[in-house]
């Protein structure tokens, strides 16, 4: 495997736990009764402005850390360089992820115009920010794993 395929792997796998610890703190925080309340609009902007600090500073360090372990493990160091393959696999996945979040807004707004509840519009949108970034990161590891 290449580092660019493990960088990939451990950065979706990163994303996920991040995701999930995040969560499971937030929503064992926050009593089960008052999510749909008068505060739903205030717990939701508040879930997400705090998620992105959040995952950018776990990222970081996880970004680090896994450099750290590849280096002690294989002896080389990070590749310094990106060739044109590494910039189009980054555009096709990099498109593939807009698309994947826009069809989640598009989905999000139109939980509005159906009538649910505010908190159904927030957990589409945050769901659907969640699936691109899991679509950008196959898809780069596809496009390691069988060119493009």
């Amino acid at each position: 495997m290449s580092y660019q395929e493990k960088k990939n792997i451990v950065s979706l796998m990163g994303s996920l736990f991040i995701f999930g610890m995040y969560c499971l703190y937030v929503f064992q925080k926050q009593s089960v009764g008052s999510i749909d309340s008068t505060d739903t609009f205030r717990f939701w902007g508040a879930f997400i402005l705090i998620l992105i600090p959040v995952s950018i500073v776990a990222k970081i360090i996880i970004t680090i850390v896994f450099n750290i372990i590849y280096r002690l493990t294989t002896n080389e160091i990070e590749p310094s360089f990106y060739d044109e393959l590494d910039k189009l696999i980054e555009l096709k996945a990099t498109r593939n992820s807009y698309y994947v979040f826009i069809l989640g807004f598009l989905l999000s707004m139109g939980s509005l115009v159906l009538e649910m509840q505010p908190s159904a519009m927030f957990i589409i949108l945050i769901a659907s920010g969640l699936v691109s970034e899991m679509v950008g990161g196959i898809t780069q590891l596809y496009h390691y794993r069988r060119g493009v």
